[in-house]
């Protein structure tokens, strides 16, 4: 099956994380974490997600919680460590906007990190994120950020 290049947003008001396809901003003296568009676009459509309980202790490079696609259920391995705060319950109840707003309404955690000093020197900007990107997917096209 040949799979479509990709076409989307990369935001430049947040860090990504190359390895695992996910991004994470800082709000409100947390941060939020989900997955990018491309990760979201590699993956295929999500029909459910669950993240972790609230209170669960994180580490980088572990679970976060879980993405079903269509055949296969993928765990979501997180670029930093937390004390996971909530998990997006809209998200959860409407996976949906996962696909279609996956760096806005379809965040999937809000955490209290446990070493952000440290960890996020492992993050890219944006720039670095999409040239990431069109090394995966030289088609890749980008729209400009909202």
């Amino acid at each position: 099956m040949v799979r479509e290049p990709f076409a989307g947003t990369i935001p430049d008001d947040r860090l990504y994380c190359r390895q695992y396809d996910m991004w994470v901003q800082e709000v409100d003296g947390g941060l939020l974490v989900g997955a990018t568009a491309f990760g979201v676009h590699q993956a295929g459509e999500v029909i459910a997600f669950t993240a972790k309980p609230a209170g669960a202790n994180v580490e980088r490079g572990r679970g976060l919680g879980t993405i079903e696609c269509h055949k296969t259920v993928l765990a979501v391995r997180t670029p930093i460590s937390f004390v996971l705060l909530e998990g997006n319950e809209a998200a959860e109840e409407r996976p949906a906007l996962l696909n279609r707003d996956p760096h806005g309404k379809g965040w999937m955690v809000r955490v209290r990190p446990l070493d952000w000093a440290g960890e996020r020197t492992a993050l890219v900007d944006a720039p670095t994120y999409r040239a990431h990107v069109r090394a995966v997917d030289p088609q890749a096209s980008f729209d400009e950020p909202a």
